[in-house]
């Protein structure tokens, strides 16, 4: 017999997804210290043109300046920061899937912090991209709302969990 968790899998699947972008954020900084000690805007001026871009447009050009603003503190503080962020979403990861009630109301706090921010991105510069950013959080944070709101039906999923035991079907049979 399978028992369906919708609650379980859908904040599960949140914290895989939390942990994947804390992941992307952390490979992202550790990026960022390797370009310690080069010339940024050497490496810049070569994304540039290794991408067809014509480094005199508008573009290229804010992105080439940018960098060579960049200085080796900024890179340490931009990575130390990234590696902060990992953390935190790895520690909501890590509450999401064994069921915090902590991790659950984060989850939904942090989400809809966003929300206000995508919300002006989409009206003033609207792109499928930010239309689909905003759609993924707005049912993230609407299902953390949810699972806040019905903590009977998950308490009740969890203790049908421990009831059926052990997932081995032979280990039922012998009952």
């Amino acid at each position: 017999m399978i028992i369906r968790k919708p609650i379980l899998t859908g904040v599960r699947t949140i914290a895989l997804f939390e942990a994947a972008k804390g992941g992307l954020v952390l490979l992202a900084g550790l990026g960022l210290l390797s370009l310690i000690h080069h010339d940024v805007q050497v490496i810049a001026e070569k994304i540039v043109r290794h991408s067809h871009l014509n480094p005199a447009s508008r573009y290229p050009q804010i992105f080439i300046d940018a960098a060579s603003r960049v200085t080796d503190a900024r890179l340490w503080f931009l990575a130390g920061a990234a590696a902060v962020y990992a953390i935190l979403r790895g520690v909501e990861a890590y509450g999401l899937w064994f069921e915090r009630r902590w991790a659950e109301w984060l989850a939904m706090v942090a989400g809809g912090i966003y929300l206000p921010v995508e919300i002006y991105e989409l009206i003033h510069r609207a792109s499928v991209v930010k239309a689909f950013i905003l759609t993924t959080n707005i049912a993230i944070v609407a299902y953390m709302a949810y699972v806040l709101l019905h903590p009977v039906n998950q308490a009740r999923e969890l203790v049908q969990d421990l009831k059926s035991g052990p997932h081995d079907p032979a280990t039922k049979q012998s009952k």
